[in-house]
């Protein structure tokens, strides 16, 4: 390099893509504050203080909720890898890339693995799962609650029933719809669940929420081999998060600051209210984007993730062009495909603290823009009109 590093400046960017998501200046502040020690009787308080706030928003009791340190693939390697042992049978439904990942996962720990497919764009249906369980003696059913790489919202209850009638744990990813959208662990009975920070949390990247079901603590504990891997091991970080407070990690200081600040912002909006919010936004958005002539991939309005929307690229348009133009010119990151999927669709989303009115309005206004779209002031009169139903 022929110049010195200077002072870090990362430019400003909108970040209405699959995530990271926008992070409140309240929260960025808590990140700033002084480090303690990770064994510190204040710091500890603050964890204590952390899995109180994750149990209100994920609505359940159960005890074995906590962060493993990492993002939300670190929980999902966690949840599949402390449930699952050579030769464990798992149903494993797939309806986009994440439950691709859930299958690698699955194959590493030497499970037999059935596999439950969905068109990307649509959801699993309820007879798939009831099937897949009539194979064997099925021990867990893992399924995506919100598809980042799709924008598809998976209906739980019915699958929920038929997983316990079944005798099997249910294992969840909301990794997009934490915070965002209800997730109601135990009205549901989902046995174990993971997240990130860095969505609908509204929080930095750096840990994995997860929460273990007394039924899933049990299947734990009854293992008859260690988990692969003792980083990501339960039963060692629970010894870190609860009241044995025994050393497994250094705890990632700065940033449980930050979840549980984000946390306490979701609990001061209420989770009703939050909701609706990602909701409104939601409408907003795709009333605009249909009104300027855009096709959505999620045809069901049932099925579409209020936190992301995933929009079919328009015929004559280019993928990373024109998301190249919208960071370039407007300081704009939204997402674009996955896997099957690339070259196809944009993915935004509209996530904790980025789901707001101005984040809607402004994006439209630069998306017409670089497609040069004509129907652009129709876009924002209908995400416009949607605003005024509510007022």
């Amino acid at each position: 390099m022929t110049q010195p590093f200077g002072t870090l400046c990362p430019s400003p960017r909108l970040l209405l893509g699959p995530g990271p998501s926008p992070i409140s200046p309240r929260v960025l502040r808590a990140c700033s504050a002084p480090l303690l020690g990770y064994l510190d009787p204040e710091y500890l308080t603050l964890m204590d203080e952390t899995q109180e706030l994750l149990r209100f928003v994920f609505e359940t009791q159960n005890t074995w909720t906590a962060c493993a340190p990492g993002t939300g693939m670190a929980g999902m390697e966690a949840a599949l890898i402390n449930l699952l042992e050579p030769g464990d049978e798992v149903v494993v439904c797939v309806h986009g890339a994440f439950g691709e990942r859930m299958v690698e996962i699955a194959r590493r720990c030497d499970a037999r693995i059935t596999r439950v497919d969905a068109e990307w764009g649509g959801a699993i249906q309820p007879e798939q799962v009831a099937d897949a369980c009539k194979a064997g003696r099925i021990k867990v059913v893992a399924i995506v609650h919100a598809e980042t790489s799709t924008g598809v919202l998976q209906p739980l209850e019915e699958i929920s029933t038929i997983v316990h009638g079944a005798g099997a744990l249910l294992l969840v990813d909301c990794v997009t719809s934490l915070g965002g959208v209800p997730v109601k662990l135990d009205e549901r009975r989902i046995d174990v669940v993971y997240s990130g920070t860095q969505k609908c949390l509204g929080s930095p990247p750096s840990l994995a929420p997860l929460s273990f079901s007394p039924a899933a603590v049990e299947a734990y504990k009854a293992r008859k081999t260690p988990v692969q891997s003792f980083y990501l091991d339960m039963g060692q970080i629970w010894r870190y998060w609860g009241p044995e407070r025994a050393y497994h990690q250094t705890g990632m200081i700065n940033m449980l600051y930050a979840l549980r600040e984000a946390l306490l912002e979701i609990k001061e909006e209420g989770l009703e209210a939050r909701y609706a919010r990602h909701r409104r936004n939601q409408q907003a958005l795709i009333a605009g984007l249909e009104a300027m002539g855009l096709e959505l991939l999620v045809e069901d309005p049932r099925l579409r993730l209020p936190s992301l929307t995933t929009v079919k690229v328009p015929e004559g348009a280019e993928d990373k062009p024109i998301r190249g133009r919208l960071l370039r010119d407007y300081g704009i990151e939204i997402g674009g495909g996955l896997g099957r999927l690339a070259g196809k669709i944009w993915r935004i989303g509209l996530m904790g603290y980025g789901s707001q009115r101005a984040n809607v309005m402004l994006l439209l206004a630069a998306l017409g823009d670089v497609l040069e779209n004509e129907r652009v002031a129709e876009g924002l009169a209908a995400a416009a009109a949607i605003y005024e139903e509510g007022e």
